[in-house]
């Protein structure tokens, strides 16, 4: 089957006019996104994917392999396909970062003219399908997706992701067995990229309502579903599985927060008012950082109002879903994408990411893209007007992201901007700490450490790195009490008791010979 058979229809269809905009996106993203070519590896979390795994710098071998399907490193994450990525980077490009940037740029542009297909295909409405394209491509909210080497798992599920949509949607026109084979493949490897796409099944029956319309108004309601959901039920078994491997591997990894470490009822106020920032983030993408704190306690306030706006949107997009159904499938598809990295399961520290929006907003661009030309026809000069600000809207990002990957330069940049738009932010002090020290500035990341410390004096990885800070600067009693304080956060780790058995027998040393 040739790509020219599988998308015949978008052929079909203003074919140049679709050439030459999928081309102009294509320009613009490298065009904005290059300069990532230039941004070195960041040491959060790109040393545990890349710079000191040696599974991955080793590249493509029978053992990384079998290493890459079993291992649950990085935070309990199951994602072989990930793993698999990287090794051919570091086969192809070693540890030089621009490959492995410009890998994830690759990957970005691809998911961005996959989207606009899918979109063009079945709604046959190019303009609003490239305005929701664009955005998806140049939001300054997927600048971490894109521009954070770690976050490769991100945009390799997405990809997948479009893939699985596109196929899916073909198969529901042609009917033909192997589409439906393939979209299954590409959702396993979505799955086996990102967790995250366990929501997938439930998106496709969202599809299947606008912009497939397989739901008839005349006819029960109940039955339709059963069907639809009898069609899907391969799909929901592979994310059951996934689902049931990631909580595994997160608990037995010891990323899965305890009832203790963040309550039920703070982490239900918690998703709820995180829901509504990140509907604020993506009118006005303003104050993005690396990582957001958890907060120890939320205004009752802000979490009423956060729940009366869920409450009111879900309720008007659901009585207008056969006027304007592009409302409420945009609504819930945000709703539910969002539900796997929501809090309600905690993983990791972080109250909201910006990563985690990267599907997600696709749902509110939808809304946006079809729902303001819906509620202005028979406006005057129209046309004109939606022209001006979706061009307008598309221009603010675009000049919003170039800035947003100027952060992304380098560790220090990155981590001044995030303390800057945020407060209490004990770990972006602490990396700040360590990108201070690799550039030889050991004061001034002692400075940071201490900081992070008095913010949370139960972070393991601070006083660690205090500890090695004053063995440098020759204060080993310092350095000593800092990682005796360290064991008694995490009493088997390797590193801390090996240096502090070093540390003792030196200054035992120096007690016996005076020095």
């Amino acid at each position: 089957m040739t790509i020219k058979q599988l998308f015949s229809s978008i052929y079909d269809r203003k074919p140049g006019v679709c050439v030459v905009i999928c081309t102009a996106l294509v320009v613009i993203i490298l065009s904005v996104y290059i300069q990532t070519a230039d941004h070195p590896f960041l040491n959060l979390d790109d040393d545990v994917y890349v710079t000191h795994n040696t599974h991955v710098i080793s590249g493509i071998t029978g053992e990384n392999i079998m290493w890459a399907f079993t291992s649950g490193n990085a935070s309990g994450n199951w994602h072989p396909v990930t793993w698999l990525s990287h090794m051919v980077d570091a086969q192809f490009y070693g540890l030089n970062p621009r490959g492995h940037h410009l890998t994830n740029v690759v990957l970005h542009t691809l998911s961005t003219v996959l989207l606009l297909l899918f979109l063009f295909r079945f709604t046959g409405s190019l303009w609003q399908s490239s305005f929701v394209a664009a955005l998806f491509a140049l939001h300054p909210l997927h600048v971490e997706s894109v521009a954070w080497v770690a976050e490769r798992k991100d945009v390799l599920s997405t990809f997948f992701w479009m893939l699985t949509l596109l196929l899916y949607a073909e198969y529901v026109t042609k009917r033909k067995p192997a589409l439906y084979v393939l979209s299954l493949v590409t959702f396993i490897l979505g799955l086996m990229s990102k967790s995250m796409l366990v929501t997938l099944p439930i998106v496709l029956l969202l599809i299947d309502f606008w912009p497939h319309n397989r739901y008839h108004h005349t006819e029960p309601l109940g039955p339709q579903i059963s069907s639809l959901v009898r069609e899907k039920i391969p799909f929901f078994v592979c994310s059951l599985i996934t689902g049931v491997i990631t909580i595994y591997t997160q608990q037995h990894a010891g990323a899965m927060q305890g009832l203790d470490t963040a309550p039920l009822t703070l982490r239900i106020e918690n998703a709820l008012t995180a829901y509504v920032t990140y509907i604020g983030k993506t009118l006005w993408p303003h104050e993005l950082a690396i990582y957001y704190p958890y907060p120890l306690s939320i205004p009752l306030w802000q979490v009423a109002c956060s729940l009366l706006v869920l409450i009111f949107v879900s309720t008007v997009t659901v009585r207008e879903m056969v006027r304007y159904p592009f409302f409420m499938v945009g609504w819930l598809w945000f709703l539910v994408t969002l539900l796997p990295v929501i809090g309600l399961i905690q993983v990791g520290n972080q109250s909201m990411a910006d990563r985690y929006t990267y599907i997600p907003v696709i749902g509110l661009f939808t809304m946006a893209a079809w729902g303001v030309p819906a509620l202005t026809t028979g406006m005057r000069c129209r046309a004109g007007i939606l022209a001006l600000l979706g061009g307008s809207a598309i221009i603010v990002c675009t000049s919003l992201t170039w800035k947003q990957l100027d952060y992304w330069q380098n560790n220090i940049a990155l981590c001044r901007h995030s303390l800057l738009v945020t407060t209490g932010n004990y770990l972006v002090h602490n990396n700040l700490g360590i990108a201070l020290a690799e550039k030889g500035d050991v004061d001034a990341a002692i400075g940071e450490f201490r900081k992070a410390i008095t913010i949370n004096n139960n972070y393991f990885d601070a006083h660690y790195d205090l500890g090695m800070a004053l063995s440098i600067k020759g204060d080993l009693e310092g350095a000593i009490r800092e990682l005796q304080v360290a064991l008694k956060i995490k009493p088997d780790h390797t590193w801390a008791t090996y240096n502090l058995e070093n540390f003792l027998t030196t200054q035992n040393l120096r007690s016996y010979t005076g020095k």
